[in-house]
């Protein structure tokens, strides 16, 4: 299989792995540490920021290679897995994207960051 085809296969999995872990933090059966440590990823997974720019030579990608699916990886075990198998499930059937979501990520960043500059602005007056 060429490294093409399988980096977007991966990419897909990866993608519906984080949309199940998104319903997963929604479900009741899920603990509230795995609720909080999943939204935390899935934000982040969605965010159109990264913490390390992927301008930055070879870092800029470290978040998106290693990072995100190392949080996955933590957050699918903290989850049950009657509750994980029924997300995943929910998750196929489901193909949809919310922009408002999206909006709302964006909106939390440039808040944020408008903070930032505020702050900055003010400490070096």
């Amino acid at each position: 299989m060429p490294l093409l085809t399988y980096l977007k296969q991966r990419a897909r999995r990866l993608k519906a792995e984080t949309f199940a872990l998104y319903l997963a933090a929604r479900h009741p059966g899920t603990p509230w540490y795995a609720k909080l440590f999943v939204a935390a990823v899935v934000a982040y997974a969605f965010s159109p920021i990264d913490l390390i720019p992927d301008f930055v030579p070879v870092l800029g990608y470290v978040d998106d290679l290693i990072l995100i699916p190392l949080g996955i990886a933590l957050a699918v075990r903290m989850i049950p897995a009657p509750v994980l198998a029924e997300c995943r499930a929910r998750a196929q059937q489901v193909k949809r994207v919310s922009w408002t979501a999206a909006v709302v990520v964006v909106a939390i960043w440039v808040g944020l960051a408008a903070l930032g500059i505020v702050w900055l602005y003010e400490a070096l007056k």
